[in-house]
């Protein structure tokens, strides 16, 4: 999604979510918690997700520039096990609807960047799963050489070993 920018000389404006227009593009989620993460260069947060309790996810860039990375974990969607990734910066102001069911990453190209996004559900960290961030089977190429992990990150599961949703939608 791209949101209208408002520019001129002190600056932008531009809205972030709009429920009205969010339902005529189909996304009828309810959110209910927003996070902000503020990351240095090379830093990789994910691949992670919520099993029983997933979440939906609106985000977008505040500050920077990240490549952000989709894993669909839905078994009964088309592109169960297949991964999408997008660049999301301040300067192209584009926003990305994950829906329930996706595994969720990002690495930081920019000095810093400050990453802001919506939740249909609240975090859960009994119920959170984490992917491997360099599985073969995935092969991402993600765009750093050597990345800035939490423990967490780094002991991610592999994909076949990963629980999976059996049908989400939003």
């Amino acid at each position: 999604m791209e949101p209208r920018v408002f520019a001129d000389s002190r600056g932008t404006f531009r809205e972030t979510y709009n429920k009205e227009a969010s339902a005529k593009l189909g996304l009828l989620c309810d959110f209910v918690q927003d996070n902000c993460s503020i990351s240095a260069r090379n830093v990789l947060r994910g691949l992670h997700y919520q099993l029983p309790f997933p979440q939906g996810k609106l985000i977008w860039v505040a500050q920077g520039e990240v490549f952000d990375v989709a894993v669909d974990l839905r078994r009964r969607s088309p592109t169960f096990r297949q991964w999408k990734g997008f660049t999301l910066s301040e300067d192209n102001r584009f926003q990305l609807f994950l829906p329930p069911g996706i595994a969720h990453g990002f690495c930081v190209v920019s000095e810093r960047a400050i990453v802001v996004y919506k939740c249909t559900e609240f975090y859960r960290p009994d119920c959170e799963q984490t992917l491997l961030w360099s599985d073969p089977n995935l092969a991402i190429p993600w765009p750093i050489s050597q990345p800035i992990l939490s423990s967490k990150d780094r002991n991610g599961l592999l994909l076949d070993d990963a629980p999976c949703f059996e049908d989400m939608t939003c």
